[in-house]
């Protein structure tokens, strides 16, 4: 069951990938700037896209197994979504909603199929939550008035002065897209290719610097 889990699982992530590109075209038919643009502008709401995808594909399982139950195993439209609600949220599996043999065949593949798209729901939501907070704090940093404590805690360098590569490094920071461990790390590789000590890197510093290692 756990391979056979783990298969479905991939299928439906190549499912929701695709069914994600049909949704997006869908909706913006008639987008100016040919596909490379459809394109950036998808991965720009990757996630909310996927949610959306993920939901309608969830909806339509839910549907799915709530008619089944309704017009095969004659149970009330009620009790055919409760038992259906029941079973993909894995509170418990009702026995009587699956009484026939018909119906357990479908409910070896359906159950499956509907606790993983509940499963990704429930991630896609989580990520979708995540990736609001993010913005909000980038807005926040972006927005925010630079005082002279800022100041101070970017230059790197400790020159009294910040440059343009400093300020990136240090709204990074903000960001929390780097951390100062980084950061140092960089400027140890950046020093140790720096041989004639210029700080810049040229293609001589590099040859320089595989001569020595």
């Amino acid at each position: 069951m756990a391979i056979i889990a783990l298969f479905i699982s991939k299928a439906a992530d190549y499912l929701v990938e695709k069914q994600e590109v049909l949704f997006f075209k869908a909706l913006h038919m008639n987008m100016k700037g040919g596909e490379a643009k459809m394109l950036r502008a998808m991965e720009t709401n990757r996630i909310k896209y996927k949610f959306y995808t993920v939901a309608l594909l969830l909806a339509m399982v839910v549907a799915a197994g709530t008619l089944f139950l309704w017009k095969v195993e004659k149970l009330s439209i009620v009790d055919s979504f409760y038992s259906v609600c029941a079973t993909i949220t894995t509170l418990g599996y009702v026995h009587k909603s699956f009484s026939s043999k018909l119906g357990r065949v479908f409910a070896i593949f359906w159950i499956i199929m509907s606790t993983i798209l509940m499963a990704q729901f429930l991630m896609c939501l989580a990520e979708l939550y995540t990736e609001r907070r993010q913005k909000m704090l980038a807005k926040w940093v972006l927005n925010r008035r630079i005082t002279t404590m800022d100041l101070e805690a970017a230059d790197l360098d400790g020159d009294r002065q910040v440059g343009a590569a400093e300020f990136v490094l240090y709204k990074l920071k903000e960001l929390g897209k780097i951390s100062q461990e980084e950061i140092s790390s960089f400027l140890e590789e950046f020093d140790r290719l720096d041989v004639d000590q210029s700080g810049t890197l040229s293609a001589y510093d590099l040859t320089l610097a595989q001569t020595h290692q």
